[in-house]
């Protein structure tokens, strides 16, 4: 027989939609807005930092970054995220998620600020120095997903507990339409203020000095929404689950809970006895009988829908060339080329990313997690196919706003679908002890199938003919080929989906198995 649940965990799976919900979403949910900012924002200035470092003289075309350095500058945030999703995610278990969530915040906030100081003499100080302040930067970032992620599963009622981890997760649309927006406003302003002849006409005036200051500008902002909530997450109390279950303190929970909700709880007697009670460890093999199958579907799933997430939007700027979105850069001057790329992204973010978000935050505790990660593999591989086959015809004039409408519902299938479902998954299924640990290995494996695309695809994406290859790049299989990759990435996911459970409409401790858990090792005393 199952243990009865402890009183305060109760009230809150009971508990009606409240104001607290709604700040811990925001509270939670500027740090994806912060992350989605940074992560996002160096595709928006890499073409630039390409002209102003790596200039070559006499060259027909701008200077771009170097395969090896365009690689590191993209894709070393993602190492040092998929480093902290693991490294925090262990912490949060060990020592509490409020304790351990004001550190990646501040690691976020000091590093967003230092990338954009980065300093040197010559390009390759530079870019080392941004280098090292994004690895960190991603480190705070990686961080933030598997404690975000189960603060805001401990705080949720079981009713709405979906739509409250998906709005978090959610905000990770605005950070990415807010990079795109800044950086529209930045490089008008520039561009008004500091007026240049495109690059066919003068290679050297085109990238004018203070385009300099406007990439720094653009990467430091994203501190500034991460420093307006750090007060309000050092206030925040210890969830009740971690403090009831993992420290066995449900006094202490009770009392958390009853200033939260604004209602007397009382404290359940202790009845468990931490020195005789036997709990498996995780790695154990009781843990992967119990929860081995869902670990690998979470992640699996997640790494799979990452190279094709993440690809699509590190080379998003190349396909928007090549169907004519953005003209070719010898015809603009640099402040130009971040303008047309950040409107482009923001139109893609506008259409399809944010309004993908919002539908699995309104429909994910009525249609639940599992059909919705199905619907959206299975329409990401449709519309990618429907882009790759037919790539030729995409690419006439006549046919470019075809394809940009494609391209959108690409993505927004991924945000209503996937991409979502991985991140709320993982913070349901697991028990108390070790959910922010599992959530950061889902995560991390995530991070790991985004660097596959961000390393990975700038090269496969490169033209067949080594001629047409952008500099220094090897021949890659093409944009097209690239697509059809990425349609069998999909189905791959589609199929993992299957190892992954249910959690609509029931507890945390239902899913995770807690409440049985505990009643059968008080038998085995």
């Amino acid at each position: 027989m199952a243990k009865e649940q402890i009183q305060v965990l109760n009230a809150l799976d009971v508990a009606k939609t409240q104001w607290y919900h709604f700040t811990a979403i925001v509270i939670a949910g500027m740090g994806f807005f912060t992350d989605a900012y940074d992560l996002f924002c160096i595709s928006l200035v890499t073409k630039l930092l390409g002209r102003i470092y790596y200039h070559v003289e006499g060259a027909g075309k701008p200077g771009t970054l170097p395969p090896n350095v365009s690689a590191a500058v993209n894709g070393v945030a993602f190492c040092g995220t998929l480093l902290g999703q693991l490294f925090f995610g262990w912490l949060g278990d060990k020592l509490g998620r409020k304790k351990v969530y004001g550190m990646t915040l501040m690691t976020m906030i000091i590093c967003s600020v230092c990338s954009g100081l980065s300093f040197g003499h010559t390009p390759k100080s530079v870019m080392a120095t941004l280098c090292f302040f994004r690895f960190w930067l991603g480190f705070g970032i990686g961080g933030d997903y598997p404690l975000s992620a189960t603060i805001m599963s401990e705080y949720s009622n079981k009713k709405t507990r979906g739509a409250f981890i998906a709005a978090v997760f959610a905000m990770q649309g605005f950070g990415i339409l807010a990079g795109g927006v800044f950086a529209i406003i930045i490089s008008s302003l520039f561009n008004t203020w500091f007026e240049a002849p495109s690059y066919a006409v003068d290679p050297v005036r085109s990238t004018v000095r203070q385009a300099d200051y406007m990439w720094r500008i653009i990467v430091m902002v994203g501190a500034i929404p991460a420093a307006m909530t750090f007060y309000s997450r050092s206030k925040m109390p210890e969830t009740a689950r971690y403090t009831a279950l993992v420290a066995k303190n449900t006094a202490q929970a009770a009392a958390d809970m009853s200033k939260v909700l604004q209602v007397e709880i009382e404290a359940d007697q202790q009845k468990d006895e931490p020195e005789k009670t036997k709990s498996y460890g995780l790695f154990s093999k009781e843990f992967f009988r119990r929860h081995g199958i869902h670990l690998l579907g979470t992640s699996s799933t997640w790494f799979l829908l990452d190279i094709a997430f993440y690809s699509q939007n590190l080379f998003q700027k190349d396909i928007f060339s090549a169907i004519g979105w953005i003209p070719a850069p010898q015809t603009m001057n640099a402040i130009e080329e971040v303008y047309k790329i950040a409107r482009a992204q923001t139109l893609i973010a506008l259409c399809s990313t944010v309004p993908g978000y919002w539908f699995t935050v309104a429909l994910i505790d009525r249609i639940g997690r599992f059909k919705i990660q199905l619907m959206g593999f299975f329409f990401m591989t449709v519309f990618m196919f429907s882009l790759a086959i037919p790539y030729e015809h995409w690419t006439h004039k006549e046919n470019r706003i075809g394809f940009v409408v494609m391209y959108s519902l690409t993505f927004f299938f991924a945000n209503f679908g996937p991409n979502a479902t991985t991140f709320v998954v993982p913070a349901e299924i697991f028990p108390a002890r070790f959910r922010s640990t599992c959530h950061g290995i889902s995560s991390a494996s995530g991070k790991l199938g985004a660097m596959v695309g961000a390393f990975g695809f700038l090269y496969l994406a490169q033209n067949q003919d080594k001629s047409k290859a952008d500099a220094g790049y090897p021949a890659g299989i093409g944009v097209k080929n690239s697509l059809i990759l990425l349609g069998v990435v999909n189905i791959l996911g589609f199929l993992c989906t299957f190892m992954v459970p249910e959690a609509s409409g029931k507890s945390l401790e239902e899913m995770s198995g807690e409440n049985e858990e505990e009643e059968g090792n008080r038998e085995d005393v």
